[in-house]
């Protein structure tokens, strides 16, 4: 009865039956139905109800696994998995753009189970941030077992897809206002993640120009290493009209599923085994195919590790005409593991590489891993199971400068900040969570936000406002944005020694209108600044300020706290009001940007 609403002079409109089927009944507004006596309330982790309110983009996918959908041990297959995410995110996409959208390119996806046969697949995707032309989708991914009610995650991707208009031409979107503290911080960090793809690429050649270039092949016991050129596979399959949205472009998770096939199957040959996908590395969609093309694609494993291994797959299309020269489409990174009876990783035979490309393949795998490691480990885990001074070098350098920005935003869009102390115009927050007590202190200074970013950001001139610094040294600049300091600190109380941190310092300036200038630190560990017997080796987890435009001469300036256990006292102290230290030294704040606001005006006069 719902979808025969839906025919209008006999023609059923595809998107509106796509949108019913993942949506149900949004719109409706009909009363919410009384539950029966004895009826359970929904499990924890269920979808909401279609009544609740929500993000106006969110777009809810529940899928019944069928025989249909799975492979040979009755499990979701993942290319059937990564048609319905594509699927469900594109419509988020255009349910903001109001015009269609096209997958620009997929982060990394880590699957944490298999879902089996009988059960349902739930997916949740809304838009997190609109950019100019590109928005990045939010997906989450969980199982559900009808029978025993268990729902459990099984991943969580980010996508970036572009608004098309007539002709393929961009579309300006029109932003987006968060309204929850999770919408405020995904909103946040969007930009950050935004940031991080864009130098995807640079991070690899970086690690492999500071690499060694000979390939070393890995020695394990066992039998003899299986040539790759075993395990390459090339399959084409004809684009037809059941694999194209309504735009006449080839799905992204149609392409997606293809290339999973043919990953799996170059697994397969050097495992002799059934393999699991574990991973899918972030990846670009260079171009679209449309009905009607050719789409070749070919995958080899480029390297086995002792329980994983590497599988590329790339995509190239071609029309009728064979003289006419194959599209790059897409390339794609894979992590299989092949599992025993346990559920636990087998060890691989080892693999041997083809000279010249083979090599190559081999030695960029390896530093793939490395940077998928590092991804994973500082990106990917919650901010309270990342160690607090991370080791810095140049292959982790993106993923920490991420690190260190995202946990400022993450703690500035906390709902819960509350009042503890007013002191003229200085004004200071605590939020007490489970594990921290942070704290806010904020005011607004006649200066330009601009201006005012440049001289905090400087850690150098630290000391010329806060009396608890010594000396702040220039280690590194490792860009225009990212410098790394080695700063001594005053004496703490029962302390005999002073304090030393080595400091990375992270500066934003604003990616639109509503942004704050931002800059953050956190510590690290660097090789050349051990820690020394004459100084008490102090961290920082996070801090930093946040600067917003007031006016054109008006800025309102806060800085953020998460206090260690060394500070725990100091900052109490304050906030019971037996201190006004905190206080004090933010009025000096003050006073040097307004003093060197007027040195700049009077250099600028004469």
């Amino acid at each position: 009865r719902c979808l025969l609403k839906m025919v209008k002079g006999n023609i059923i409109v595809p998107e509106d039956i796509l949108s019913f089927c993942c949506n149900g009944l949004q719109g409706s507004t009909s009363p919410p139905r009384a539950r029966e006596p004895g009826e359970r309330e929904e499990a924890p982790g269920a979808m909401a109800s279609p009544s609740a309110a929500r993000n106006p983009t969110e777009v809810q996918m529940s899928q019944l696994v069928l025989p249909c959908h799975t492979n040979h041990r009755g499990e979701l297959s993942t290319g059937q998995l990564l048609k319905w995410i594509d699927t469900a995110a594109c419509l988020s996409a255009e349910r903001h753009a109001g015009c269609p959208c096209v997958t620009a390119s997929m982060d990394d996806i880590y699957f944490e189970h298999t879902i089996s046969v009988g059960q349902v697949v739930n997916i949740k995707a809304k838009v997190n941030r609109a950019f100019n032309s590109s928005m990045e989708v939010g997906i989450q991914v969980s199982y559900e077992d009808l029978c025993s009610g268990k729902h459990c995650s099984i991943c969580k991707a980010y996508a970036t897809f572009v608004a098309q208009g007539p002709l393929g031409s961009k579309v300006r979107l029109k932003p987006l206002t968060p309204q929850t503290e999770e919408e405020k911080i995904e909103y946040s960090i969007a930009a950050e993640r935004r940031r991080m793809r864009l130098v995807h690429k640079d991070t690899l050649k970086d690690l492999l120009t500071s690499s060694p270039q000979e390939t070393e092949l890995e020695t394990r016991d066992g039998s003899g290493a299986v040539p790759a050129e075993r395990t390459r596979v090339e399959s084409v399959e004809l684009v037809l009209p059941p694999h194209a949205n309504h735009q006449g472009n080839t799905f992204g998770g149609q392409i997606m599923a293809w290339m999973e096939n043919v990953a799996t199957i170059a697994a397969s040959r050097l495992c002799h085994a059934h393999p699991t996908l574990r991973a899918i590395e972030m990846f670009h969609f260079r171009g679209p195919s449309q009905v009607g093309d050719r789409l070749v694609l070919k995958a080899i494993v480029n390297n086995a590790f002792k329980n994983s291994m590497e599988v590329g797959v790339s995509a190239e299309a071609y029309g009728q005409e064979m003289s006419v020269s194959r599209r790059h489409i897409n390339s794609a990174f894979m992590t299989f593991v092949v599992l025993d009876q346990e559920g636990h990783p087998r060890t691989l035979p080892m693999l041997a590489p083809e000279p010249g490309d083979g090599e190559r393949r081999y030695r960029e795998a390896s530093a793939r891993k490395k940077i998928r490691l590092d991804r994973k480990y500082v990106v990917s885990c919650k901010q309270t199971e990342v160690p607090l001074s991370v080791p810095w070098d140049q292959s982790n350098k993106v993923y920490l400068s991420y690190n260190n920005v995202s946990a400022l935003k993450m703690l500035v869009a906390k709902a819960n900040w509350a009042l503890a102390r007013e002191k003229e115009k200085v004004r200071m927050y605590t939020l007490e969570e489970d594990k921290f007590l942070s704290f806010r202190i904020e005011m607004s200074v006649c200066i330009p936000a601009g201006r005012a970013f440049s001289l905090l950001s400087n850690l150098r001139r630290r000391h010329e406002w806060d009396s608890h610094y010594v000396s702040a040294e220039l280690v590194q600049k490792v860009d225009d944005d990212d410098m790394i300091y080695h700063v001594v600190s005053q004496k703490l109380r029962n302390e005999n020694k002073p304090q030393d941190f080595v400091i990375l310092a992270s500066r934003r300036k604003p990616c639109s209108k509503g942004d704050p200038y931002v800059v953050a630190f956190r510590s690290v560990t660097l090789p050349t600044h051990p820690a020394r017997a004459e100084f008490t080796r102090g961290e920082t987890l996070c801090s930093g300020f946040c600067i917003w435009p007031e006016s054109e001469e008006m800025s309102k300036v806060a800085y953020y706290n998460q206090a260690m256990p060394g500070y725990l006292t100091y900052v109490t102290t304050n906030v019971a009001g037996l201190s006004s230290d905190i206080c004090s030294t933010f009025e000096a704040c003050e006073k040097f940007l307004l003093k060197n606001k007027e040195d700049l005006i009077s250099r600028l006069q004469d």
